[in-house]
């Protein structure tokens, strides 16, 4: 049997289990957590074949590419700091780091240090393999996620990681709020008071209707605080899953189970044999960030972000010089993040600054 559904079953038997309490399970389980287990393969979760789910870094290093520019952009606005540290928590295999630091180059290059923050240990394995000649040079150093977070000048940056925490979906009957629990017999919506997470609904919309819905993730603010109390000052940047608070009210609350590169709604099944997301409330995620000291927060779709910051013409140029294989393979990268319906409308990126 699977040893978490054998500590579900045992949990179930004193009554219902919150559904953000089995998403933490089935993820953060400190044995048999998905992300803290290996693959019978000796990997991760993250590819194609005989994987559960790919990522913007499966399909090209462009993300990376057009993140290192606007890193540099804040280097620049914090004046050329002679260091300048980009913290990535959950940072996994370590692709996105690896890509940042072969787009940069010259002062810039000089002064960026990487730090790798995930305590996946398959993760670790790869990231290791990806970051070896930054790693060996001193560009790259890893970080524990029980280690203390030292002040910093630089950046913050996440890809995926706020769509992976424990969040609890909540629904309106239209006289009563109701949460999602398992119970012994399957997922159930059950009368409950939501509390500080109902304020925070009704602030957000100008009439609730019945079946609108959310999630909301009780850990976002002290996982927000932890990342942001060391930025003494630099950019905040987060790449993710999520809408602003009034979508989500509108589209209704789910939690999400990706397995084989299929995605339902079967939440409670498979744990920690498949993957858990919820969408991030982006409203409410500014509003934390503002309460840290960040200010000029904004956030837009993964497509139009890189639009604007990506030099698409001088890429499209110099990318007709290379073979056609690889001219192809950019191409859809560059496809994927950019075109509606594809990835880069499904994603979407906040900014925000700390001043000194």
């Amino acid at each position: 049997m699977n040893p978490l559904d054998a500590l579900l079953q045992s949990r179930l038997a004193q009554g219902p289990i919150a559904a953000a309490e089995v998403m933490a399970l089935g993820l953060y389980h400190p044995e048999h957590g998905y992300y803290r287990r290996t693959m019978s393969d000796g990997g991760g979760p993250w590819g194609f074949d005989g994987k559960d789910y790919y990522t913007a870094l499966d399909l090209g290093s462009l993300l990376g590419q057009t993140l290192a520019l606007r890193l540099e952009a804040a280097w620049e606005w914090l004046g050329r700091p002679a260091r300048f540290m980009a913290l990535e928590p959950g940072a996994g295999r370590g692709w996105l780091g690896r890509d940042v630091l072969n787009a940069v180059s010259g002062s810039f290059a000089e002064a960026l240090v990487y730090v790798h923050r995930d305590d996946n240990p398959a993760a670790r394995r790869a990231a290791e393999m990806a970051l070896a000649p930054f790693l060996a040079t001193n560009r790259a150093r890893f970080a524990a996620e029980s280690d203390p977070l030292e002040s910093f000048t630089g950046a913050v940056f996440s890809n995926e990681l706020l769509d992976a925490l424990p969040a609890q979906p909540w629904r309106w009957e239209g006289e009563r709020w109701t949460r999602e629990v398992l119970t012994a017999t399957g997922p159930e919506w059950q009368a409950a008071d939501p509390g500080e997470a109902g304020a925070w609904f009704t602030s957000q919309t100008d009439g609730l209707e019945p079946r609108d819905g959310s999630i909301w993730c009780e850990v976002l603010p002290s996982v927000v605080h932890e990342l942001a109390l060391p930025l003494e000052a630099g950019l905040f940047l987060t790449v993710d899953y999520g809408e602003s608070a009034d979508r989500l009210l509108a589209k209704g609350a789910d939690l999400r189970r990706f397995k084989a590169h299929s995605v339902d709604g079967k939440w409670h099944e498979d744990l920690g044999e498949a993957d858990l997301t919820a969408d991030v409330d982006f409203t409410r995620l500014a509003s934390l960030l503002e309460q840290e000291g960040l200010s000029n927060l904004s956030h837009m779709e993964l497509s139009k972000w890189i639009r604007i910051h990506a030099p698409l013409d001088e890429w499209g140029a110099s990318w007709m010089d290379l073979p056609d294989a690889e001219r192809k393979l950019r191409t859809e990268n560059l496809l994927q993040l950019t075109l509606p319906g594809l990835m880069g409308s499904r994603f979407r990126v906040l900014e925000g600054w700390k001043e000194k």
